[in-house]
């Protein structure tokens, strides 16, 4: 339809241009341009609009191999269902650690592959460094959440983007109980005056930047003050 337009143009364009005398075949070749240029702009195709993937989304080919990992690893977990939550929220591949071997406090839905990496640092550097480190077995981790439908939080850069625990894809650690009775905090122990103390909570942290993409704690800024914020997001962040 739109080239039979366009032929109609031109060739009434054409014809007062051949028949038109002096002035009007002036005024014909003014407007054989004129046309022929509109005639362009309405053929012209509109590109189609392109959806850009939700690639926060692990596959269902990730999230399986997720999955049997964490049977080898022989660990307790339960599956939790795929759901949208909220705008940019929702738990996609997300498990529930029940018994890792070592007792963890207030963590609810987490992503397979953050559960994954959360394991074995839990097993593998914080047990190990506070035997080695402390001279006593690690009793629990204290966590402070995995999930929550929210935006990052203090970063003016970033307050309009959602955090990673938008997605149950970060987990954050606020301390760790001992056998011996003591518990270790990154809020007052940060900075401790013992420094094994301090060195087991660097230490520690520097596992964490092997396993996870981004390592938050006091060092970064005062919102992470009580806290380690451990996200599986492959940024090769760690502060």
């Amino acid at each position: 339809m739109g080239d039979k337009i366009a032929s109609e143009c031109r060739n009434e364009a054409l014809l007062s241009v051949a028949e038109g005398p002096g002035m009007t075949k002036w005024l014909g070749l003014v407007c054989l341009a004129l046309t022929l240029a509109a005639c362009g702009r309405a053929d012209r195709p509109t590109a189609p609009t392109k959806t850009r993937p939700n690639l926060s989304v692990p596959s269902n080919r990730e999230t399986a191999q997720c999955l049997a990992d964490l049977r080898e690893l022989h660990v307790s977990f339960q599956v939790l269902p795929d759901r949208e939550t909220g705008p940019g929220c929702g738990l996609n591949g997300t498990v529930k650690l029940v018994d890792i071997g070592v007792p963890v406090a207030n963590l609810t839905a987490v992503r397979c592959g953050a559960a994954r990496a959360f394991i074995g640092w839990t097993r593998n550097a914080v047990a190990p460094a506070a035997y080695q480190m402390l001279g006593s077995e690690l009793a629990r981790v204290d966590s402070m959440g995995s999930y929550a439908c929210r935006n990052v939080v203090g970063s003016a850069r970033n307050v309009s983007r959602r955090s990673g625990h938008a997605i149950a894809n970060a987990i954050d650690v606020g301390g760790f109980v001992l056998k011996d009775g003591r518990r270790i905090t990154v809020l007052n122990d940060w900075n401790s005056s013992d420094p094994q103390v301090r060195q087991f909570l660097q230490t520690i942290r520097a596992s964490a930047c092997k396993r996870f993409g981004t390592v938050l704690s006091p060092d970064y800024n005062a919102a992470h003050r009580n806290h380690l914020h451990l996200e599986d997001d492959h940024a090769n962040f760690c502060r």
